[in-house]
């Protein structure tokens, strides 16, 4: 039985992407006394440092409360950016000019860093560049899409196509848009594919990936970390902590620092190849440009519509939460009204106080994450930076190092103020 009358008979509460990637099945093996590198999280971060690590010759373990990969590395929509949340001018007025050049562009060197190891491993992972339509949802919006087009800082040069809203039938079939802005570079792919084959390359290296093996707590020790998990207790020399938006309170100084924010997503059944191709006749990868901003997708086989975003103040089951997700979806394609869903999940991004990813060392234990929204890139950028800094290797040097990874007083993991947070956005967006 669905849970609504809008619900295929085939609906299923789990990210579409594991239907042709399922969660990996891997053989049990027993938790080791010693490892030298011990990584808790099994997302892009955590493998991305154990490749390098185990390919060094560093005896590596990492371990996942779930099954590997479960949390957002195959929950997210498979929009790839590189890109940070703050602009040019926030970050100059905080860090000064060259700082903000060099976190910029380090970020977007991400994005093509991403490009060419998918390429050099030909990991099959519908990765394409598709390029992104940056939609206006108002005319003053429009007005600062131009001008950004117009006006972009030298150095940080990148091909935007500015679209009208008269010719916006060409990107999207939708009135609900006053024109947008085409990034030629952005990316798009099918995130579990992904995880799949950087798991399958983990493993080859020689490292250990356990899944169901909870980290309880840590103590520091003389010569690294005694850490007790629901499979038993290991001694590392080197501990990294790769959990982002799912950080828990086994390591608390990361956890104050990370804000949990659920997104929501849905994915149709097939549509016709005609009303697929009207919908977005260029199949980019889509987002707007309200605060609480809406993406979506054409599935990586072009039949399926994919539509995330978050339309609850507070977190919510995505089941419950369909209908609303569904109602902004239709406000944007109404022509979808008889188009049934095949699917619902979410997935827990992780958000930092200042809207920049972090990576760094405290009390000894490493650490990246923080990627607000742009994690299929960030993250595997900063997992290989962490992996090469365990390394002593100066190529694991990066901008994202210094910024000071802020919390505030009396937080301590659970986002009391994002109720109003969320609300407070909502009127700016109907403002702005």
């Amino acid at each position: 039985m669905t849970p609504h009358d809008f619900c295929s008979p085939d609906f299923r509460s789990e990210p579409y992407w594991w239907d042709l990637t399922p969660r990996p099945i891997v053989p049990s093996q027993p938790l080791p006394d010693r490892t030298d590198v011990l990584i808790i999280g099994s997302g892009y971060t955590g493998l991305h440092c154990a490749l390098q690590t185990a390919l060094a010759g560093r005896d590596t373990t990492v371990i996942d409360a779930e099954d590997l990969g479960w949390g957002c590395s195959s929950r997210n929509g498979g929009q790839i950016s590189g890109e940070i949340k703050p602009g040019y001018a926030a970050l100059a007025r905080r860090y000064g000019e060259g700082k903000a050049l060099a976190l910029i562009g380090e970020a977007r060197h991400a994005l093509d860093w991403l490009g060419a190891f998918i390429e050099q491993q030909a990991l099959d992972c519908d990765y394409r560049q598709s390029g992104r339509f940056l939609a206006a949802h108002n005319p003053r919006q429009f007005r600062k899409l131009v001008a950004q087009a117009e006006q972009q800082i030298p150095g940080l040069e990148q091909n935007l196509q500015i679209v009208e809203k008269h010719d916006q039938a060409k990107e999207i079939d939708s009135e609900y848009y006053h024109g947008g802005l085409v990034i030629e570079r952005h990316c798009g792919l099918d995130p579990a594919k992904y995880h799949q084959g950087l798991l399958q390359l983990v493993q080859a290296s020689e490292a250990r990936v356990i899944g169901h093996c909870a980290a309880l707590g840590v103590e520091r020790e003389p010569a690294g970390f005694r850490v007790a998990t629901s499979l038993g207790t290991i001694r590392t020399r080197n501990l990294v902590v790769a959990t982002n938006g799912y950080t828990g309170g086994v390591t608390p100084w990361q956890r104050r620092r990370i804000i949990p924010i659920g997104s929501y997503m849905l994915a149709t059944e097939p549509m016709s190849p005609e009303l697929a191709d009207r919908l977005m006749p260029a199949s980019r990868v889509f987002s707007d440009t309200r605060k609480i901003v809406v993406y979506f997708r054409r599935s990586p086989d072009g039949r399926r519509l994919l539509f995330g975003g978050r339309v609850s103040v507070f977190e919510s089951d995505p089941v419950r939460s369909l209908p609303a997700l569904r109602r902004e979806m239709l406000r944007i394609f109404p022509q979808l009204e008889d188009l049934r869903i095949s699917h619902t999940w979410m997935g827990f991004v992780g958000y930092s106080f200042d809207n920049l990813p972090h990576l760094g060392e405290q009390d000894g234990i490493h650490y990246a994450m923080g990627y607000c929204g742009s994690g299929i890139c960030l993250a595997s950028y900063f997992g290989n930076r962490i992996g090469l800094q365990l390394l002593g290797k100066p190529e694991g040097n990066s901008a994202f190092d210094e910024p000071r990874f802020q919390t505030r007083p009396l937080y301590r993991g659970k986002p009391w103020f994002l109720a109003s947070a969320v609300r407070y956005y909502q009127l700016l967006d109907r403002l702005r």
